[in-house]
């Protein structure tokens, strides 16, 4: 079976700087709870747009919609939220934790098409859904080409002159 990955060439970088901070926060937090807590992370975001609206769907599985910030603010678009460590277990239970913590923050530019009053945005099964309506005049418009006749403003055919 063949896996096709994506290649993020940032990606080594960004592995190095998270094992660089943890290894100065373990040596200057001294067993302290934000050792677990440090690492950043940006949610992944899908965006896509049709005739009527731009929708951006951003995966934030295990964020209450209460610690979900959406702002829009001079045709930018802010989505902060914070993923909180659950402090049911123990922390010295814990023999690999993978899952990603902290806070984070998303700013998108938003394109002149879109109408920011039109705003909406909702949460179902850890996908925030973010959509904005686009401008009436930024809409496609149809226009309907006549085959046949030549016809003038009052619908009559024009006269010809001799």
């Amino acid at each position: 079976m063949t896996v096709l990955t994506r290649w993020d060439p940032y990606r080594e970088f960004s592995s190095l700087q998270d094992r660089m901070n943890r290894l100065f926060n373990a040596s200057f937090n001294e067993g302290r709870d934000e050792s677990l807590t440090t690492s950043s992370f940006a949610p992944a975001v899908d965006v896509y747009e049709d005739e009527h609206s731009v929708t951006l769907k951003i995966e934030v599985p295990g964020i209450d919609e209460k610690d979900i910030d959406v702002r829009i603010e001079n045709n930018t678009l802010t989505v902060h939220g914070e993923r909180k460590l659950e402090k049911d277990e123990k922390e010295e239970n814990y023999r690999r934790i993978e899952r990603q913590y902290g806070s984070f923050t998303r700013t998108f530019t938003l394109p002149n098409t879109v109408d920011t009053e039109g705003a909406s945005a909702s949460y179902e099964k850890g996908v925030l859904k973010v959509k904005l309506a686009k401008k009436a005049e930024a809409k496609p418009k149809q226009i309907k080409v006549n085959v046949g006749g030549e016809k003038t403003l009052e619908g009559k055919a024009p006269s010809k002159a001799a």
